[in-house]
């Protein structure tokens, strides 16, 4: 029987060094997180120095060690043989594409046989949920774990259904005094999503907005995105039409986490456009899952919506889960100097309608 919980030990364990052991029906491997390894809690992993190294399959493509195939499915894994030279320093510069023009890499690598591919994938996706790079030190076995997970347990997990509502309240906001706050969590994922619905029903299926979280465009005023001035620009759609509703997303750099996402910026200014950098780090294009906005709505009442996107992902996502989409609004805001390749890579690339 899956328990999500397990798969909750393990993301904590990842983010604070310790290691994990996932397994599948093949047996189990044991995986420590490079970016949050040091050489006392390698040491006591690997003390003779022959752990492998577990890469994405995008990673690998700009290394050699993938084909381009596998590059657009960053969630394949590659396993990259140990070296002599490849100590945590090295292993450091393997995982971290931003630091490929500070330290020219080494090598040449070569990609051995995996025998754990489920088990491996499921590690590259422990790792996004955790916020860190999807990149391993690598033993066969589950001895001396801080953490076991099993597939089931991370898809239990995974699961959006097992959001529920947490807790609601009058919230007067600048552009809608007649507002309420709903928070919407589960219990082994702390992330908290948000709802702000605002007006009254008036017969008509309510305009709502999709927007995931962005602490630099929403709270900093980045230039970089056009998320900040879409998001007030909803809060006063949404007025306007009488009622609808924001859910705020708690998937920020589209489901890769704030550090990644500031990674991602590092490899723009180094000519990247948005998707490439994603890629070159280890990630989808988009991680984001939108089922959750569909079980939010769902525990709100509403079965059908108009949206206020230029996503048609969105759409697809919602219908797909089981939310009608009567009209898709659309939601385009000007480019400044700042983020006119950010939004023109998003319409030639990832068929957002601008």
């Amino acid at each position: 029987m899956s328990d999500a919980r397990d798969a909750a030990r393990a993301i904590d364990a990842l983010r604070r060094g310790w290691p994990v052991a996932v397994l599948d029906a093949a047996g189990a491997i044991r995986v420590l997180a490079i970016e949050t390894a040091d050489a006392p809690r390698l040491a006591a992993f690997d003390p003779t120095a022959e752990a492998d190294l577990l890469i994405s399959g995008a990673r690998g493509a700009t290394l050699k060690l993938a084909n381009q195939r596998d590059a657009a499915c960053p969630d394949l894994p590659v396993r990259v043989a140990r070296m002599p030279w490849i100590d945590l320093s090295a292993a450091i510069a393997l995982a971290d594409p931003a630091r490929d023009l500070l330290s020219p890499l080494q090598g040449p690598f070569r990609s051995t046989a995996l025998g754990h591919v489920d088990a491996a994938a499921a590690a590259l996706e422990l790792a996004r949920l955790a916020g860190l790079l999807p990149a391993f030190f690598l033993l066969e076995g589950r001895e001396g774990a801080a953490a076991a997970v099993g597939i089931a347990d991370l898809e239990t997990y995974s699961d959006p259904g097992r959001l529920l509502i947490a807790s609601r309240a009058r919230l007067p906001v600048a552009a809608a005094e007649d507002a309420e706050i709903v928070a919407f969590r589960s219990a082994e994922d702390a992330t908290e999503h948000v709802a702000l619905v605002i007006g009254s029903p008036n017969g008509r299926p309510p305009l709502v907005r999709l927007h995931s979280e962005c602490l630099t465009g929403d709270v900093l005023g980045s230039l970089k995105c056009d998320c900040g001035p879409q998001l007030q620009a909803a809060l006063s759609e949404i007025r306007a039409n009488g009622w609808g509703i924001l859910l705020y997303l708690r998937q920020e750099g589209r489901g890769i986490g704030l550090v990644n996402k500031l990674r991602a910026y590092a490899l723009q200014d180094q000519g990247f456009d948005t998707v490439d950098a994603n890629l070159r780090l280890g990630f989808a294009i988009d991680a984001r899952d939108f089922r959750v906005a569909a079980r939010m709505l769902t525990l709100l009442g509403q079965d059908k919506i108009r949206l206020l996107t230029n996503n048609p992902a969105k759409v697809a996502a919602l219908e797909n889960a089981g939310i009608a989409v009567s009209d898709r609004v659309a939601h385009a805001m000007p480019p400044n100097p700042h983020n006119r390749a950010y939004l023109e890579t998003k319409r030639d690339r990832t068929g957002h309608q601008l």
